[in-house]
């Protein structure tokens, strides 16, 4: 399956990508594609321009990996705010080249090669992006590093220890009420202490994405980030019936399971501090450190199929990876890929909860189709699709190793399998509360920090109505909406989770069916990458459409009864 030429991912050098001779390289070449007398040649030089923007953005990913891993490193701070500007300039030879490529004569040849999605898509892309906003989009970069750094550098002192916000999350799941609130507590303190320069960065945000969104002539920001985000088979009115889809089915039925929760713990009323504790005596926690989990996992890997061991294997000899939480560490986790080695890196935040093991599930998810379509895809442009049919590759991962989960788990196997799948359920009216949180905010973009709580807030009380912050003040104000990066960083990219996990649970109970047919299905999936729009690659891997009501309905109804079978199995064992 290909040959790399590196060692370990530490050991990679980083060489700051040298602009002027890659600019000049491109207009080379794209000087000879507008020249280019046949297809053949046009595809040579083609390849040249792909060849010489991999190196670049090879090396602009060592540089943004190893500064999210430290971000008080100083170097790497500056190489960043270095690279956000100079590459924000290099953007325009992208610019050119799909110009180029879709002005070309040779279309009927590139279709033929690359299926007729590419060209439909650099025609769409080309929409968004101009030399008009680069200054802006640069602008915009550094307001994102703002938001990081200060997101990042927070700490707190809990009980003797140094913790960020993911040190603080562990003890949220603790036995203990009494250290569950006051890690809440602290962590609600942690947030509002930076409130007011968040609220100020995210003002800034918004102004700058609703000029960008003008400047390219888009009615609102709304438009320009659906044609980025590659939402071509639909629109804001389709997004708005799946969330009244959630609504509709999936809401109540968490309330029921909340409801369960509440007596299962014993307490008066579910708070926000006990929602992530499942079990009275504790979630499942994983059994073993850091490395003992890596290796565990390489297990499960060669043994679910030839490809993931490969592809693990793969990852653990060249040490694609960076799991442990620690004080300056970005947050949360994330999956990026070297285009020139082709291969994937994993970075989280491990807490020592049963979010550790997810990580090597949902991140090595996304690592194992970027592993599997590099390989079987040509052209760079095409390896990745858009976030909703990226995230089933993550989702369905974590599900499909439920059988493996005992030597991760032992004992408490069947405490983590419903805990994982009551919380994949659960998640999914938060994340639709985000994205209507976006809608409401670039509907009216003036809308000052104050207002903004309360809009959060309501929809809060619409899709969270368990949602109990026991008085503390942030919160009830409405602040819990700034925990989420993705707000900040990733803007509209959250109802994508929402969309993949209703395609996710549909391959996870087909497999409990027939594991080999939804395996073929989960692959076939994974190898076509971005070739096609999103309808059609749901037609790939034979998924019903999310958009669809009676889709919503008919999941919702399914994962209850396997809900149920998985709680009547831990009242067997108990």
């Amino acid at each position: 399956m290909g040959e790399t030429t590196f060692g370990k991912f530490s050991e990679i050098k980083y060489v700051r990508p040298d602009f002027k001779a890659a600019r000049s390289g491109i207009n080379k070449a794209l000087k000879g594609m507008k020249a280019a007398k046949d297809y053949k040649t046009f595809r040579a030089l083609y390849g040249e321009c792909e060849k010489i923007l991999s190196n670049v953005t090879t090396m602009m990913t060592v540089s943004s990996v190893r500064n999210t891993l430290d971000m008080n490193d100083k170097f790497y701070d500056e190489e960043e705010k270095y690279l956000n500007k100079a590459g924000g300039s290099f953007s325009l030879c992208l610019i050119r080249l799909m110009k180029t490529v879709s002005d070309s004569p040779f279309k009927k040849e590139i279709d033929e090669e690359f299926g007729d999605f590419l060209l439909k898509d650099i025609e769409n892309q080309r929409k968004v992006m101009s030399a008009k906003i680069i200054f802006l989009s640069i602008k915009e970069g550094a307001l994102c590093r703002r938001y990081s750094k200060a997101a990042a550098t927070c700490e707190t002192d809990f009980r003797g220890e140094k913790c960020n916000f993911y040190g603080l999350l562990k003890h949220m799941q603790s036995t203990d009420r009494d250290e569950r609130k006051e890690a809440f507590e602290a962590w609600a303190a942690l947030y509002e202490s930076v409130s007011e320069e968040l609220d100020g960065i995210y003002d800034q945000l918004v102004k700058v994405r609703c000029r960008i969104a003008k400047r390219m002539k888009y009615p609102s920001y709304i438009d320009y980030v659906y044609t980025v985000r590659g939402r071509y088979d639909y629109d804001k009115t389709a997004v708005e019936r799946f969330r009244e889809s959630v609504k509709k089915y999936i809401v109540p039925l968490c309330e029921k399971l909340y409801k369960k929760q509440e007596v299962a713990l014993g307490v008066d009323k579910l708070r926000i501090y006990d929602e992530d504790l499942t079990f009275k005596d504790g979630n499942a926690t994983p059994i073993g450190n850091k490395d003992e989990l890596v290796e565990k996992a390489k297990n499960m890997y060669r043994e679910l199929s030839a490809e993931t061991g490969e592809f693990f294997d793969f990852m653990c000899e060249h040490e694609l990876f960076d799991l442990e939480t620690r004080p300056g560490k970005h947050l949360g986790g994330y999956c990026t890929f070297l285009s020139d080695h082709k291969a994937p890196f994993i970075f989280s935040n491990f807490n020592g909860t049963s979010a550790d093991v997810d990580v090597l599930t949902h991140e090595a998810g996304h690592a194992f189709q970027a592993y599997l379509a590099y390989r079987c895809i040509g052209n760079l442009e095409q390896v990745n699709s858009t976030s909703e049919i990226n995230e089933i590759h993550s989702m369905t991962m974590e599900q499909f190793t439920y059988p493996y989960m005992d030597a991760f788990f032992g004992k408490n196997t069947d405490k983590y399998r419903y805990h994982h799948l009551v919380n994949a359920l659960e998640c999914i009216p938060y994340l639709v509360s985000v994205d209507e949180f976006q809608h409401r905010v670039f509907e009216k973009p003036d809308m000052t920090a104050t207002e903004r709580r309360a809009a959060w807030k309501k929809i809060e009380e619409k899709y969270l109505p368990w949602r109990d912050y026991d008085g503390n003040a942030f919160l009830e104000g409405g602040g819990f909406w700034m925990q989420k990066q993705h707000i900040f960083l990733y803007p509209f990219y959250y109802v994508d989770y929402a969309l993949a996990q209703v395609c996710a649970f549909q391959l996870f109970l087909r497999g409990r069916k027939n594991f080999p047919e939804a395996w073929k299905d989960y692959l076939d999936l994974c190898k076509a990458g971005g070739t096609k729009g999103y309808f059609d690659l749901l037609k790939v891997a034979r998924l019903d459409n999310p958009f669809d009501e009676e889709t919503t309905k008919r999941i919702a109804e399914e994962i209850e009864k396997v809900i149920d079978e998985f709680e009547r199995k831990l009242s067997t064992n108990e």
